[in-house]
């Protein structure tokens, strides 16, 4: 073994972090009259219990150049690492988290391990705190934007100029569903973080993918109620895909179906699935970044 090295902190641009806060969190949500509250609060515990815990990867002692199948091993996020992360941005501090992510890149971590083994199932966290009535939905907008926020940063697509006004989606049913709840929910939290979204529910595969090249979408989401609808979704998304007016558009899907079988996502033609509200706006931010690097490309 060679002589152990100390790992180096990122440098993070905290003015950059609030420029990019108006960025991912929609306006509506600062009006709030008690979101500083809710910080300050928050904050409190992120301070006492989060970031120490956090912090501990940043001055761990790794062996000089180590494979990078090692590094990630040694690195990957734990179920605590997991809530930590989930509680850190929910404070008003995320110098931390940045840190974290970026110290993660750095060591060879890609941006789908990134996603799969902290970033989504941080989100999926938020979900439950919101599912079990121990956040409401301000806290996990506020959580769930700045998730987006750590994975523009880690693949930088937030530095890319012109794309802020193409963080639009494109939200619809299945034809023949009845059940708007899911679709409408996913909605709320898009919004909430800061993206643009037009509703196509009750419309038929044909006037789905009209509405899909009649504007520029990064992202086409739709909601599926049961396995029988599976066939109509497949035709609708491959409608889209020919019919839309961005021929790159990322398209994910949600529902039971998908839940108990995220591999169906791709058996349908889609590109990615999630469990609940809060993780498809990080599923959204994911394949819109796919998207905007081709671009930048």
């Amino acid at each position: 073994m060679g002589r152990a090295a100390r790992v180096a902190m990122p440098v993070v641009d905290r003015r950059g972090l609030e420029r990019l806060e108006t960025h991912f969190v929609s306006p509506e949500v600062y009006r709030r009259d008690d979101v500083a509250v809710r910080q300050a609060r928050l904050a409190e515990v992120v301070a006492e219990r989060i970031i120490p815990q956090l912090l501990r990867l940043h001055s761990d002692i790794l062996p000089d150049a180590p494979p990078v199948e090692l590094v990630v091993e040694a690195l990957a996020p734990s179920s605590a690492d997991i809530s930590g992360l989930a509680h850190i941005v929910l404070g008003s501090d995320l110098e931390a988290a940045v840190s974290y992510v970026l110290v993660l890149r750095d060591r060879g971590l890609s941006l789908e391990t990134l996603f799969v083994e902290l970033l989504e199932p941080a989100a999926r966290y938020l979900g439950q705190l919101w599912d079990k009535d121990e956040c409401d939905f301000i806290d996990v907008t506020l959580g769930v934007a700045r998730l987006q926020k750590l994975l523009a940063t880690f693949n930088g697509s937030h530095m890319l100029p012109g794309l802020d006004n193409r963080r639009q989606v494109l939200m619809a049913m299945t034809p023949g569903d009845q059940h708007s709840f899911g679709a409408s929910m996913v909605r709320r939290f898009l919004e909430g973080a800061g993206w643009d979204v037009t509703s196509a529910f009750d419309r038929s595969a044909a006037e789905i993918a009209k509405a899909a090249s009649a504007q520029w979408y990064a992202v086409a989401g739709l909601t599926v109620g049961s396995e029988r609808s599976l066939p109509a979704l497949e035709e609708t998304i491959r409608l889209i895909r020919r019919e839309s007016r961005n021929q790159m558009i990322g398209v994910m899907v949600g529902g039971p179906v998908f839940t108990a079988n995220p591999a169906l996502a791709l058996e349908v033609g889609a590109d990615g699935t999630a469990a609940n509200a809060p993780t498809a706006v990080l599923m959204a931010q994911k394949l819109f970044d796919e998207i905007a690097l081709k671009i930048a490309d």
